[in-house]
């Protein structure tokens, strides 16, 4: 129990990677603890893709800071990606696939690894490019959105910032 406070408390977002590549047996860990994230009736409802291939995360980063407006690398060198596809039929679609992303976040930093919360995965899948790439995936663009990118990597020097004091009124009790 210690080990995982201990990990909610560490875990920082990094925004900037080595080009290490992520173990297999590193990358399962963290992609099985995103499938027991807790869902609304148990029911399972997000998708998770991996995109490890180069030139497809170059493509899809340029579809995401199309959206952003920015001619940046929004997934900051990143070598893998884990779109979280949130179910638009479930009730708690969207909650259940942010519970996936928080899980994954936490057992990337369980393992060693750096990880950032991406936005803009709906208005990227909502492009005609990005519509396409959910079609090439077998993924039903008009049930599933995108709800965030989890990237993950070896953290380079410089990439996670410590963590913020925390505010003083942020639990109220009454």
């Amino acid at each position: 129990m210690r080990e995982t406070l201990q990990d909610i408390k560490e875990r920082r977002s990094c925004r900037k990677y080595t080009a290490q590549v992520v173990e297999d047996e590193k990358l399962e860990a963290v992609l099985e603890a995103g499938t027991y994230a807790a869902t609304g009736h148990g029911t399972q409802s997000p998708r998770m893709v991996v995109v490890r291939d180069t030139a497809l995360l170059k493509h899809l980063g340029k579809l995401n800071a199309q959206v952003w407006g920015k001619e940046i690398d929004p997934f900051y060198g990143a070598p893998v990606a884990v779109f979280v596809m949130a179910d638009k039929e479930a009730p708690t679609g969207i909650q259940d696939a942010c519970l996936v992303m928080g899980n994954l976040m936490l057992a990337a930093h369980a393992v060693g690894l750096g990880s950032c919360w991406i936005n803009r995965g709906k208005e990227m899948f909502e492009l005609p490019e990005g519509a396409e790439v959910l079609s090439n995936w077998g993924i039903d663009g008009t049930r599933y959105e995108g709800l965030g990118i989890c990237i993950l990597g070896y953290a380079a020097e410089g990439g996670e910032s410590p963590a913020k004091p925390r505010k003083n009124d942020y639990v109220l009790f009454v």
